[in-house]
């Protein structure tokens, strides 16, 4: 009886996801946020909870990331990856910056101290992975030239996470100093080690999953992926790295080949984890600081786009994909709720959490819409700006 709900549960939600995304397509918008809107409606505080199929629910979103990030890993190579993030480093920098920096000037000004502050500054700095590669997916941006330098952001920030999270975590327990060091090392020296074997072995990898039968590449390319995956988490680095890592590990035809067989599993997936966002938000709880937090997403939506415009301008992109690179980075998502998760669980201030979770809301909604609407608005400034263009 317990699966025949688990079944009805879960067929509505896919059979609905169909329905939304197809409005969605009418519509000529993502359906990113018309996904977290289902997940509202059906959370804790929603219209109709689920009663059975949340825990199925949770375990998909994670798949959904892992998915998401080992596809975009799949369009580009070791070397690329590495080229790209020497360059960009400058651009990381001032990403951590420029975005960390509304947050904890938002905690101390609202009075919850230096430790909300140090939670804080990790909630607004971390652009949502997942929700930035279904959007470049989706607009067909992943080809531009603009994408490594998004790439290379992106990778730069789990890259931080990996130093952030032990750091937050030993802050939030009160382990010692030593205890936090040893904890940080051990997330470094994973995710060079993945790295240097994605470089170095990249061949042998790809020798090893190679398969002509579709079936047995799909089988041996998703659990290297979630096996290195869980490796990386336990080591406190980020699952959607070392899924990330293993895409870029594997290129060619095989990384081709790759792609065609996961991007239906991936949409699947994808939308899962949207749904799954929305149903850890309680409306309720969101309201008394909703004013707060839109007031935080517009600060943050300009030092993103200041951030992309910067990086991608220094790798000598054109207007327009500066400021395609600066709209790809707006979305928060899934470290941003984590961060605030564990901020919340040590009891740092009760407002915290539905500060985080209004601002990732508005964040996670927006940025997709902006991509889609904003394209237009792009290309008409990028025209009114260019030296060619005949004066009006």
């Amino acid at each position: 009886m317990h699966s025949a709900f688990l079944f009805i549960e879960l067929g509505g939600i896919i059979l609905g996801l169909g329905v939304l995304g197809a409005l969605a397509l009418r519509a000529g918008i993502s359906p990113i946020p018309l996904y977290l809107l289902a997940g509202l409606a059906f959370g804790t505080g929603g219209i109709l909870p689920l009663a059975t199929s949340e825990e199925f629910i949770a375990v998909g979103a994670e798949l959904g990331v892992v998915l998401l990030l080992l596809v975009l890993g799949l369009e580009y190579s070791a070397g690329e990856l590495v080229t790209s993030l020497r360059g960009n480093a400058r651009g990381g920098l001032v990403d951590l910056l420029l975005n960390a920096a509304p947050g904890a000037v938002a905690a101390l000004l609202l009075g919850w101290g230096p430790i909300a502050a140090v939670a804080m500054a990790g909630v607004t700095y971390a652009t949502s992975s997942g929700i930035t590669a279904k959007v470049l997916s989706d607009l067909g941006w992943i080809g531009n030239r603009e994408t490594p330098v998004v790439l290379s952001l992106l990778v730069f920030e789990d890259l931080t996470m990996a130093l952030y999270l032990p750091v937050l975590t030993a802050i939030l327990a009160g382990v010692s100093l030593l205890g936090g060091a040893v904890t940080v090392a051990v997330a470094l020296a994973a995710v060079s080690v993945v790295l240097l074997i994605a470089l170095r072995y990249g061949r042998v990898i790809e020798a090893f999953v190679a398969s002509p039968n579709s079936e047995v590449l799909l089988l041996k390319v998703v659990g290297l992926a979630l096996l290195v995956a869980g490796v990386a988490q336990q080591l406190q680095v980020s699952a959607a790295v070392g899924a990330f890592l293993v895409g870029i590990a594997l290129s060619g035809e095989l990384a081709h080949e790759a792609r065609a067989l996961l991007s239906p599993i991936r949409d699947l997936f994808a939308a899962v984890f949207f749904v799954f966002f929305g149903l850890q938000t309680d409306p309720a709880a969101i309201l008394p600081m909703a004013g707060i937090a839109a007031l935080l997403a517009v600060i943050s939506m300009a030092t993103k786009l200041g951030t992309g415009v910067y990086a991608a301008r220094r790798a000598g992109i054109a207007r327009a994909g500066q400021l395609r690179a600066g709209v790809a980075l707006i979305p928060r998502g899934e470290f941003n709720i984590v961060i605030a998760g564990l901020a919340v669980a040590a009891g740092v201030h009760p407002d915290l959490g539905p500060l985080a979770a209004g601002y990732v809301l508005i964040l996670a909604a927006f940025g997709p819409l902006a991509a889609r609407l904003l394209q237009p608005l792009i290309d008409f400034a990028v025209r009114r700006t260019s030296p060619e263009a005949p004066a009006s």
